[in-house]
Order: C-alpha cells, then structure tokens, then sequence
C-alpha cells in the first residue's frame, strides 16, 4: 500500500500512521516524516494480508511532527476504509477525505494497492522414457521421475530417474555402470514431448482490471418464518439488535459491496403473497418496482427488507428455482469477464422445488455466477448439502455441473456464545465467502479470460503517486 495527502493544513512537518481495527485498534506502523510540504508523497511502503472474506477495517491518523520534539504530536486529521475498498476501487486506488477537527479542511488522503507475490508461471512438462533398465527381479521397471531446479533463476533442471518398489526402497535407473562397463552409454533415455508455460492469475488480477462484483440478494418471506411481529418469529423487528436475516444479508453485503463500484444491489423475495390481489410470488423486488429491483447501499436493501415484511403476507412453498434464473439471465448477457455474479440466498426451510433448483444451479454453473445459501433458524437443513457440491459435483437430467458454484452454511453454527453480533457476523462472512475468489477464478480459466490491464485512475493534481 502506498500512501499520498494533498491540500493538507498549514504544518511544519507530516507522517502518517496507520492502525488495524478489528475488536481494538492496533497500530500497524508510520509513514517517514516528511518537511514543510501540504502535498506530501511518502516513499514508505507497507505490507498487509488480504483477505477477501473478511471485512479489514483500517484507521489513518495524520499528524503534524514539529522539528522540536518537546511539543507534542498535532493531530491534523483521520479517515478510515476497509483494505477491501482499496482494492476493489478503479485500478485499486482510492481517494478520503481527511476528517476530525470541526470546521477546518483536513485535506485528503491516497491509497494506492498492489498485489506481492511470487513467479506464477506453470509448467506443464509431458516426457517419455524408452530402454530404461529392468530393476525388478520379476517385470521391468516402474519409473518416476524427481526434478531439481539447480540455479535461483530456474534455468537449469536436472532430472533423475527412479524405480519404485512396494517396499518404500528406490533404485536408481542410471547406476554408475560406465566405471565398471567399458561399453557402458546409457540405462534408457527421457525424452521432453512437450513444454508449455501458462500466467496463474490470481483474484486481486481481475479486480484491478476493473471485473464488478453485483451482489443479489433473496429473502425467503415463506409462513415457516413465523410471524413478523412476535419476538419468536425469525424476521421479528427488534428495535435493539438485528434478527438473522439482516444479520447474514449485512455480514455478506459489506464485504462484497466494495467491489461493486456503483453500490446498487438487487433484492428479491420468495415466498409471500403480494398486495393487493395476495398473488404469490417467487421472485418479487423488495423496493415494490418491478422495473428496476436495485436497492442504494446494503443499508437500502435492510429498509427495503423491512418495509416489505409490513406489506407482504408471508406463505410459501420455499423455490429458489426462480430467482436463480433470474440471476443466471442478467450473468448469460456479461460473459466477458466484466462481471462476476454473486447471489445470496437466506432461507429457513427446506427447498419444495429440488428438481428445478439443481437444474437451475447446472445451468447457472455455466455462467459467471456463485450462489450462497444462509440457512437461519433451528430446521434441519441436510437437503441443502445436496447443492453444495464440494463432494460430489450438482446434477440434473444426467447433466453434471461444470463448477462447484454453491456454498451452505446454517447460520446457527457461527452465532457467537456470548450474544456478540458483530463477531458471528465476522465468523459467517468469512466461511460463505471463502470460496468466492477461486470460483471466480475457474470461471475465468475455463473460458480463457485473462484479466485486463490494471485500470489507470484520473490524474489528480498537484500529486505524483509511485507504486
């Protein structure tokens, strides 16, 4: 990460610190000190595991440092953001207003993020061996072969070949046999067939290229739930704490929503009947306009959400067919890598359409597209391991899957003991969204998509970022 202010306050002299915030604040290291400048440009770069999974909340305080260090240390300002909006801003760079000290202008702060990682080159080798000597006393040899890379540069790789035998012992295929035979030229040879060398591309690649996250959200509103305004209902409005449905659609959202740049999320409910005719509904936009479904912010989609448990009566049965299709229709259109769909999917029961939700999961598998499903509540939710195919891959009509796209989880095994919201909030978010950056991935190796160049940021004046 590397770090810029512009248009600070009148100072002697400036440094930056930067702290961690998870359940404390800890401070994570300072920026050099720079002199008698409002545009400083730091040249202190700083290293910081991402996670995509977890939300990593990030405080940065700057400082005025005089040259006589009796004074104490002038606080000129903070801002904070998650390492999530740094990365997933255009060309991971992102522009904050520094804030703290009423009625004057702090000046702002730049982030610029860039990826650390080693060679991520794959070779793929196919090799041949003809006339290898027969070391086993009934058969012939059972080879393998062991490769070495000799120089740091990986220029040079030395090869031996090896006969396996059932009692762990290994014998060399190529014994010293030219010091004791006269005639001696080779035990077989090893012959490279083909060699090809691919790019391994990682998430943080085709963020950086500008691929959008849209993140969708549907609410299961079936009559299992209970009813809205007991406290024993699951959607019960409790004016003090979140219930579990807002708790899974906040715990997910935030994380996701800093990678969709224009905060506009879709979100459905199945399930209810629907004023004023009390026509039930599978797919019905929370917000009531059935021509556009978008929601502002994850904090739009919770007021959507509630105001829809005050209009809609709750029924049933419990299909995810067609709001996955609705999701798999709108990432059918966008297949070039642009965008990559994620759709949530919070339920209290047992599926009632199972033959057309793994039909809907097959096709959608196809597509850029991941589903996660949160089951709250005290049912038994083992149908649903069915969809989750980390074991045996999702079919229909004798049609597998092309990827595993589905990720279940009962909210109930991440609720934190003690009643801490945020922490179970922390603890599921991190486990239904783990999976996220590697189906993008396959998605994106399958169909050969190779992330664009990292997007260039507008110029901004007075200022000269270096990665």
């Amino acid at each position: 990460s590397v770090l810029s202010c512009i248009n600070l306050p009148q100072i002697l002299a400036t440094g930056l610190e930067i702290l961690q915030i998870s359940c404390k604040s800890i401070a994570f290291g300072r920026t050099e000190v720079i002199d008698n400048t409002l545009n400083p440009d730091f040249v202190r770069k700083f290293v910081l595991d991402y996670f995509f999974e977890e939300k990593q909340n990030l405080r940065f305080d700057n400082c005025d440092l005089p040259s006589l260090f009796c004074l104490p240390q002038s606080f000129l300002g903070q801002t904070f953001c998650t390492l999530g909006e740094i990365i997933g801003s255009s060309g991971s760079r992102l522009e904050r207003v520094l804030s703290g000290i009423p009625g004057k202008k702090c000046g702002s702060i730049i982030f610029t993020a860039e990826e650390l990682s080693n060679c991520r080159d794959i070779a793929t080798m196919q090799l041949c061996a003809n006339k290898l000597d027969k070391k086993d006393f009934f058969g012939k040899s059972d080879p393998f072969l062991v490769f070495y890379r000799s120089n740091e540069d990986g220029t040079t790789v030395k090869v031996d070949v090896y006969d396996w035998d059932r009692d762990g012992r290994y014998a060399v295929l190529n014994p010293k046999k030219k010091g004791r035979k006269k005639k001696y030229v080779n035990s077989g040879t090893v012959t490279l067939l083909s060699f090809k060398v691919e790019s391994e591309y990682t998430f943080v690649d085709f963020i950086r290229g500008g691929t959008q996250l849209n993140f969708t959200v549907a609410i299961d509103f079936t009559a299992s739930n209970g009813n809205p305004s007991q406290p024993t209902s699951l959607h019960y409005m409790n004016p003090y704490q979140l219930n579990a449905y807002a708790m899974a659609l906040k715990a997910v959202g935030e994380i996701v929503q800093d990678y969709d740049s224009d905060k506009l999320f879709p979100a459905y409910g199945f399930g209810a009947k629907l004023p004023p005719d009390g026509k039930i509904s599978h797919a019905f936009p929370l917000n009531s306009d059935c021509e556009n479904a978008n929601c502002v912010g994850i904090e739009g989609v919770l007021e959507a959400y509630y105001d829809c448990l005050r209009k809609v009566q709750l029924y049933g049965p419990t299909n995810f067919a067609p709001v996955i299709n609705q999701v798999a229709q709108c990432a059918s259109e966008v297949t070039d890598g642009s965008q990559y769909f994620v759709l949530l999917i919070i339920t209290d029961g047992v599926i009632s359409d199972m033959v057309q939700t793994r039909e809907a999961v097959v096709t959608a598998a196809s597509l850029p597209m991941s589903v996660i499903i949160v089951g709250v509540g005290p049912a038994e939710f083992d149908a649903m391991e069915e969809l989750d195919g980390d074991e045996v891959r999702v079919s229909s009509r004798g049609r597998a899957a092309e990827r595993d796209i589905v990720q279940f989880v009962p909210f109930r095994d991440y609720i934190d003991r003690s009643g801490n919201q945020v922490l179970s909030m922390a603890r599921l978010a991190k486990d239904v969204l783990a999976e996220i950056p590697d189906q993008l991935l396959s998605f994106m190796k399958s169909r050969g998509i190779e992330p664009r160049p990292a997007l260039s940021p507008s110029p901004t004046p007075q200022i000269n970022v270096h990665l």
